[in-house]
């Protein structure tokens, strides 16, 4: 390829979810209400956590850092996809799609390594009970979250600025609701192996290394749980791992699903539709699943909003 061929493109086009001009307002109301449903719940989450002091403990620090993760990470995607319905408009600029691309995966692996660190958390509980309180201190507590940010940056920071390096000769289409690095690597001009290269080994290991840890820890909780003579002892302890496990099972299932969607068929779109899984509902579903499953938050909540939940 010439370099007279190689331009800057100084703006991309989001394709969205579909071309069919009808389904836009559906949409418009849908993405809308989701995203409201999502900040609403997360946001009742944290200022229960904070108002209650029976739950000052790590379990509900950790789930008040994640329920701002979630509010953040949606808050990347959807009000920028509400503005394109409802201009109608599908540009966004390349220094805003850097920008999304580095948010996303920042907050995406920030998720990622939470969840990780909140099954540490119950197995501390579970499987060491007594010395919880002094394992689980505030430093370590704090030291695990700070960790859990750098490592954040670092990957978001490594995926931008590689992609600030590729180049592309044609009108960019992105046939996605936001700047999904994948698509924007394939639709590049210039040589990608590298950025292929990055991207796959990061996505094994930032991936497949927390939810080792997660494998692991619950591998050590069962066992613990099973030691336990009394069904009500079982019970109780396996309680307070059900709504970490429903979240988990959540995240991980969604985003293998996106993955296969787009392994299994060609169509522009199926990949969009699917993330929206775990970048919108996904989110909006962690508040309902914590409080439907907990009965101190759910007591919480009824004193946060006057006795009615």
């Amino acid at each position: 390829m010439e370099p007279g061929n190689d331009t800057q493109i100084l703006q991309f086009l989001l394709l969205g979810l579909t071309e069919e001009s009808i389904l836009q307002p559906f949409l418009f109301g849908l993405f809308l209400s989701m995203y409201l449903i999502s900040v609403c719940g997360n946001l009742l989450i944290i200022l229960a956590t904070i108002s209650d002091s029976h739950l000052h403990t790590p379990m509900y620090f950790f789930l008040s850092i994640l329920s701002f993760v979630d509010i953040c990470l949606t808050s990347t995607t959807v009000p920028k996809l509400l503005v394109n319905i409802q201009t109608q408009s599908k540009v966004i600029t390349h220094a805003g799609c850097i920008t999304q691309v580095f948010f996303f995966h920042f907050f995406i692996v920030l998720d990622d390594f939470l969840l990780t660190v909140m099954a540490f958390d119950r197995y501390v509980a579970i499987c060491h009970p007594l010395h919880y309180s002094i394992i689980m201190n505030l430093w370590l507590c704090g030291q695990l979250v700070l960790a859990s940010w750098i490592i954040g940056a670092l990957y978001a920071l490594l995926q931008s600025l590689m992609a600030l390096q590729l180049s592309f000769c044609i009108r960019v289409e992105i046939p996605h609701f936001y700047c999904d690095l994948s698509k924007l690597v394939h639709l590049a001009c210039s040589d990608t192996f590298i950025n292929d290269m990055v991207m796959d080994f990061t996505s094994v290991l930032l991936g497949g290394g927390p939810l080792s840890g997660i494998l692991y820890s619950y591998s050590k909780i069962v066992s613990s749980i099973r030691a336990i003579s009394s069904a009500q002892g079982k019970h109780k302890a396996f309680s307070t791992c059900a709504s970490h496990l429903s979240v988990v099972s959540l995240f991980y299932c969604t985003g293998l699903g996106v993955y296969l969607s787009s392994a299994a068929t060609h169509s522009s779109y199926s990949s969009a539709r699917a993330s929206v899984m775990y970048t919108v509902i996904t989110p909006m579903l962690n508040p309902f699943i914590y409080s439907l499953r907990n009965k101190d938050i759910k007591k919480a909540l009824q004193i946060l909003l006057g006795g009615k939940v």
